[in-house]
């Protein structure tokens, strides 16, 4: 079977993927040390869904992301190490270390920010939508939630508006099981996360988050029918968290060994390799190369925010506020 995308553009996916993992892998194990501030919310487990969707989109179309958004940010192209000096509040952070985990944003590539705001997301990316309709260029704007996210009628009324005023905007859904603690086969009434974006009278699909090549067809299907001016979609991705909601989450509401099992049937990198290296599209040894690549650049992202000092006092109050 021929590959859907070429040798160098899948050794680059895998490569995002990987840095997310060991980006989250390495902070799970940091936070303990006390040095970083703030809650963190890890996105490890779910990097499939950032990646196959990022992979579609280049520096002038927008996402807008969630507390859980070091992935988002990292398939999005932000600068690895510029991202965990923020994370450790350093100066030299992509938000001078005044965003934090929760809170990074790179215009510059397209990424509008994080947002621990629940539901908080989707109508700043109609926004970003409107603009690009407006340009008429093609660029198209994402707008990332969890399944909790979804009973929010900030959403609702972002999907309605998106529709109404027929915006290239996605909607993309990551159904890791989870609205923080409840369950969403206890939270979500109708129990079809698709099928309520549906109703506004917009596609939606559903793809399996752990498999990297459903989400990337299923998400360029989507985004390419938005870039011909056809308007909004969803995208529900099925996925799991490898960690808590925050780290210190104590998870009483999973399953014993739940997380083990999933790890073993659900690592979207796991999956990968075996899909690529079966199919003959990569070998087992240029994977491995670009596992050694991407530890180095972890290794030195932390040593980096380890050694950088904190923003000055006199700029408490810069970057801040904006005037108008």
């Amino acid at each position: 079977m021929a590959s859907p995308l070429s040798a160098e553009r899948l050794q680059r996916a895998y490569r995002q993927m990987k840095t997310i993992r060991e980006f989250e892998e390495r902070l799970h194990v940091e936070i303990a040390t006390g040095e970083i501030p703030g809650f963190t919310h890890l996105y490890a487990g779910q990097e499939a869904v950032a990646v196959g969707v990022c992979e579609h989109l280049d520096d002038a179309d927008y996402i807008v992301s969630t507390h859980r958004g070091h992935g988002h940010c990292i398939a999005k192209g932000c600068d690895v190490q510029g991202m965990m000096l923020e994370i450790y509040g350093r100066a030299d952070g992509l938000c001078k270390g005044k965003g934090g985990s929760m809170h990074i944003a790179d215009v510059t590539k397209g990424m509008l920010g994080a947002n621990a705001i629940v539901g908080g997301g989707p109508p700043l990316a109609v926004g970003a939508a409107i603009a690009c309709r407006n340009r008429g260029r093609g660029n198209v704007s994402i707008a990332f939630g969890g399944d909790g996210s979804c009973n929010q009628g900030t959403v609702f009324e972002a999907m309605n508006m998106a529709v109404v005023l027929k915006v290239p905007a996605i909607f993309v859904i990551e159904d890791n099981g989870y609205s923080e603690h409840t369950g969403k086969d206890y939270a979500v009434g109708s129990k079809d996360i698709a099928g309520r974006a549906r109703a506004f009278g917009m596609p939606a699909e559903r793809c399996d988050g752990s498999d990297f090549f459903a989400v990337y067809e299923a998400a360029g299907r989507l985004i390419e029918r938005a870039r011909r001016g056809e308007g909004p979609a969803t995208l529900e991705a099925t996925i799991t968290r490898f960690y808590g909601h925050f780290e210190g989450d104590p998870q009483l509401y999973r399953a014993k060994d739940e997380v083990k099992r999933q790890r073993e049937t659900m690592d979207c990198l796991k999956n990968f390799r075996e899909r690529v290296t079966a199919e003959g599209w990569l070998s087992a040894a240029a994977l491995d190369a670009i596992d050694e690549q991407v530890l180095t650049v972890i290794e030195a992202a932390v040593a980096a925010a380890k050694s950088s000092p904190p923003p000055a006092e006199s700029e408490l109050e810069t970057d801040v506020y904006i005037s108008y």
